[in-house]
């Protein structure tokens, strides 16, 4: 049983029973340490609940095992976020599958479900019809094993499989997708009314640019003034080609860099706030040789916010650029920086790290196949530690992984951390991988870089361009999605990742949580 006291998922009050002959029912695909599918029908004021391990389904051949476990309170009906891990059911839940349902034999479920056998009638958006569950044994182990099956009726549906059906029906997203920007989780310790409580405080809205700031764009000569984000540029050589183009796309002016610079500025804000920018600077464009420019320039506008780096030795630039303002973004772009690279600790404490990262760093020999075996391999470590980590292609080769965490470690600390786990996943597949440091010492293969995890030393933004044929950009991605045939390093593009964000959202929010602490890896 549960311990009210640790446990997420809290009691509350039992409510007085509703009386009436409509109750609700919720099934909720939860990854804890097994997936499985909690399947929950309102019962005399709480949720009573079985764990069905493949899901239920609409098969009547079909025979689920279902796990009678306890009972939960009715506020959870409508829950979908994350458990915290440590905690009793700890993982990221969704709601598969709700409705309402009515017993089709007798009046009295909480009798049948004492006597063993309960005949239920689910009316939800993916379950519906005739439904029994029947006790098998184990009544006095506190673990009742119980059969879950469809009747034959006219809702019955031959080789129905709830895998088939990966997502929410509330929100429409995955668990991966949930666990890697959660918006609510369960508190301990606390009634049941007052658990469901925000994930972390939510991102600050920045408005993006307006129809008639980008027509404003667009009419422009080579060059001019745009006033744009609330601040007024002065663009140049707007019809200069930065990308080549990439197959049979036509390349990529300054002028579109700047159109995407000003509409992805406020989605990229929040991972580039309160740190310092290293502007990877391509003046000529793409196919040129590009160059580091960290020291602001003299001529750089009044406005720009920047940061001047407390003891710099001689030689070593002394501002930076910092964009705690979306038109900043555009400033650079405007000003050759094709790709933008933020330090992982912040103003406050540069010597601080912020993230601890995983750079899979392809090498010449390295199929994207086994590049997204080693990211599955750094996954599974990190859900075998309880951390939550954050995929990101690089819109080169590689892929990136960001694990957010609390101030307090050092870069030393952070980077014999994430060498620990990387040397761990490397001894799984250690054909694929090597661990020298120059390319061509590697025999070809892939390397599991956790030297990034030094002051100074950055990783590129995420939704950064990149200074290659197309202008790719380094999109987060969804754990899940690296089971797509079609996705490769560099997909998405300035002209594909915004209706990507409109369709999908931002799976990389969870990145921006500063409350995670490194275990200990043994």
């Amino acid at each position: 049983m549960r311990d009210f006291a640790r446990t997420a998922e809290p009691a509350g009050a039992v409510p007085e029973p509703s009386g009436g002959p409509v109750r609700r029912f919720v099934v909720q695909r939860h990854r804890a340490r097994r997936l499985h599918y909690d399947f929950r029908l309102e019962i005399d004021g709480v949720l009573v609940s079985w764990a069905v391990p493949k899901g239920p389904t609409l098969d009547p051949a079909a025979r689920r095992m279902a796990v009678h476990v306890e009972d939960h309170p009715l506020e959870y009906a409508a829950f979908e976020g994350v458990i915290p891990h440590g905690e009793y059911g700890g993982g990221d839940v969704i709601v598969w599958d709700h409705g309402t349902w009515h017993p089709y034999k007798g009046d009295d479920p909480a009798t049948e479900v004492r006597g063993g056998q309960l005949h239920a009638e689910l009316h939800g958006e993916r379950l519906r019809g005739k439904f029994l569950l029947v006790r098998r044994d184990g009544r006095d182990t506190g673990k009742e094993q119980w059969l879950l099956l469809h009747k034959r009726d006219e809702h019955a549906v031959p080789g129905w499989d709830a895998e088939d059906h990966p997502t929410s029906v509330v929100s429409g997203r995955t668990n991966d997708e949930v666990a890697a920007a959660p918006e609510r989780l369960w508190r301990s310790g606390v009634p049941a009314a007052q658990a469901d409580v925000p994930a972390r405080p939510p991102v600050p809205e920045v408005a993006g640019p307006s129809d008639d700031e980008l027509a404003a764009l667009d009419d422009l000569g080579a060059s001019g003034t745009w006033d744009v984000l609330g601040r007024r540029l002065r663009v140049t050589n707007l019809d200069k080609v930065l990308f080549p183009g990439r197959g049979d796309e036509p390349p990529v002016t300054k002028r579109e860099l700047l159109r995407y610079t000003a509409r992805i500025a406020p989605v990229v804000l929040p991972y580039l706030a309160g740190r310092a920018l290293n502007m990877h600077r391509f003046p000529q464009g793409a196919g040129t040789a590009g160059f580091w420019h960290k020291q602001l320039p003299d001529h750089t506008p009044g406005w720009v916010p920047r940061w001047d780096r407390p003891g710099t030795d001689p030689g070593e630039a002394t501002t930076y650029l910092v964009v705690d303002e979306p038109a900043a973004l555009v400033w650079a772009a405007n000003f050759g920086a094709l790709e933008w690279h933020a330090w992982t600790s912040r103003t406050t404490a540069p010597d601080l790290p912020t993230y601890a990262l995983v750079d899979l760093d392809p090498g010449p020999a390295t199929p994207w196949e086994d590049l997204v075996l080693l990211a599955r391999l750094h996954r599974d470590a990190f859900e075998h530690v309880g951390v939550q980590a954050f995929p990101k292609l690089t819109g080169r080769r590689g892929l990136q992984v960001w694990v957010p965490i609390a101030p307090g470690p050092t870069f030393d600390e952070t980077r014999a951390w994430v060498e620990r786990l990387s040397r761990t996943v490397g001894k799984v597949v250690p054909d694929l991988v090597s661990w020298r440091w120059e390319v061509r010492e590697r025999g070809g293969q892939a390397r599991l870089d956790y030297t990034q995890n030094a002051v100074n030393k950055t990783l590129v933004a995420p939704y950064s361009p990149r200074a290659a044929p197309g202008a790719p950009v380094s999109a987060p991605i969804t754990w899940d999605e690296l089971d797509e045939p079609s996705l490769r390093s560099d997909t998405f593009t300035v002209r594909t990742v915004l209706e990507r964000l409109a369709e999908r959202g931002d799976p990389f929010r969870g990145a921006l949580a500063g409350d995670q602490v490194l275990p200990p890896l043994r």
